[in-house]
C-alpha cells in the first residue's frame, strides 16, 4: 500500500511571482490594487493567482498595512427602505476603494446600538458609518476618538472630529406644501415622526404652511406604517378632516393610505398623500407616491469619501455636508375636490 500523499501547501505570495516571472512586491503591489502598475504585469499576476488558486492573506495585509480595510456601518432599522439605499452607496464606495462592509443593526435600541460600535472597534475597523443612530453622544464621542466616524441622516447629534452627512430635511419638508398649495389644498396636515430626521421636517412643514397662509394640522405618528395609519385614522375621525396629508416617510405614508383606504375613500380623489424619501415603495405601480426624494446613495458614497479624508487628516474639524432634497410629483396628489 502506498504512502498517502502530502497535503498540498497553500499557494504563496512567493509562489505566485515565481509564475508569474515578477518580484513579490510586484505581486504585493497588484493585490493591494495599487495604481502604479503596468496592464500586463498586472494581467499576468492575476492570472498566475488564478491557475494557484491564490487568495490574499487578509490578516497578514492588515498586520503590514496596519488597518483591516473594514468600515463597520450601523443601521438602526434594517426595515427602513432609506437605510437599504443609502448601503447600497456605501457598498458602490467601498468596493471602489478596496474596502469591505461590516454591517450590524441596533433595532432601534440604544444599549444595542452601543454593543454593535464595541464589536466594531474591537474588530479594529478603519472607519465607522452610523445610519440614523439613537445612541447617546458620549457613546459617539468615544467611537470618534478611536476612529473615524460619520452620522447619515442626523444633524443633532454632533461630537468632535464627527463628520454628518444630512438631506436638507427642514426644506424637504416644505417641498410637499408647496406643491399641494399650488394644487389648490387648504388643509394640509402632516403625520410627524419620532427620531432623526423628524423635528426638521416638521419645522419646514409649518414654516410652509404660515407663508402660504394656512394653519398647521399635525399629528404624532412615526417612520413605521403603523405610525402613519395610527396618524391618519386621527385625522380621518377631525370633525373637519385634510384634504392633503403629508407623511414623514414612505412607510407612515402607507400606512395612511391603508387607514384611507379603510375608510372607503380614494388617493387622490378623496384625499391627496405625500411621503418622504422617495423609497422604492413610492415608486411602486399600485402606489405611484409623490415623495421628497433624498440622494441617498449620493450620501452612502459621501459618507465613505469623509472617512477617507479624515484618515488622512484626523485632527481636522468635523465637518458637515449637507445634500438637496427635490419633490418628485406622481399620481397620489392631485387638486382637491
Amino acid at each position: 500500500m502506498s504512502p498517502p500523499k502530502a497535503a498540498s501547501r497553500r499557494p504563496t505570495i512567493e509562489t505566485v511571482a515565481q509564475r508569474a516571472g515578477v518580484s513579490k512586491s510586484l505581486v504585493s503591489l497588484v493585490m493591494r490594487g495599487a495604481p502604479n502598475v503596468s496592464d500586463a504585469r498586472r494581467q499576468a499576476v492575476l492570472a498566475a493567482a488564478a491557475e494557484l488558486g491564490y487568495r490574499p492573506n487578509l490578516v497578514a495585509r492588515s498586520l503590514v498595512e496596519r488597518r483591516t480595510r473594514t468600515i463597520g456601518v450601523l443601521v438602526n432599522d434594517l426595515h427602513n427602505p432609506f437605510h437599504a439605499e443609502v448601503i447600497d452607496g456605501l457598498h458602490e464606495a467601498t468596493h471602489e476603494g478596496g474596502l469591505r462592509m461590516l454591517l450590524g443593526t441596533g433595532r432601534r435600541d440604544p444599549a444595542m446600538e452601543g454593543e454593535v460600535i464595541e464589536s466594531f472597534l474591537q474588530q479594529d475597523v478603519d472607519g465607522l458609518v452610523m445610519l440614523s443612530p439613537d445612541l447617546p453622544q458620549r457613546t459617539l464621542a468615544a467611537a470618534a476618538r478611536q476612529v473615524p466616524t460619520v452620522v447619515v441622516g442626523r444633524a443633532d447629534l454632533r461630537a468632535p472630529r464627527c463628520d454628518i452627512v444630512v438631506n436638507d430635511d427642514e426644506a424637504g419638508g416644505a417641498l410637499p406644501v408647496d406643491h399641494l398649495a399650488e394644487l389648490g389644498h387648504r388643509r394640509i396636515a402632516h403625520i410627524a415622526g419620532v427620531g432623526a430626521g423628524a423635528p426638521p421636517r416638521r419645522a419646514g412643514y409649518e414654516a410652509a404652511m404660515q407663508r402660504h397662509g394656512l394653519e398647521p394640522i399635525v399629528v404624532q405618528g412615526d417612520f413605521t406604517d403603523e405610525g402613519g395609519y395610527e396618524g391618519a385614522r386621527a385625522l380621518l375621525d377631525a370633525a373637519q378632516r385634510p384634504s392633503a396629508i403629508f407623511a414623514c416617510n414612505d412607510l407612515a405614508a402607507l400606512g395612511a393610505l391603508t387607514a384611507i383606504e379603510e375608510a372607503g375613500l380614494s388617493v387622490p380623489g378623496d384625499i391627496s398623500l405625500a411621503g418622504y424619501d422617495n423609497t422604492y415603495l413610492a415608486r411602486v405601480r399600485h402606489l405611484s407616491l409623490t415623495s421628497v426624494d433624498q440622494p441617498r446613495t449620493e450620501m452612502g458614497r459621501l459618507a465613505v469619501q469623509a472617512i477617507t479624508e479624515r484618515r488622512e487628516r484626523p485632527d481636522t474639524p468635523a465637518r458637515v455636508r449637507l445634500v438637496a432634497p427635490h419633490l418628485v410629483a406622481r399620481s397620489s396628489t392631485g387638486a382637491p375636490r
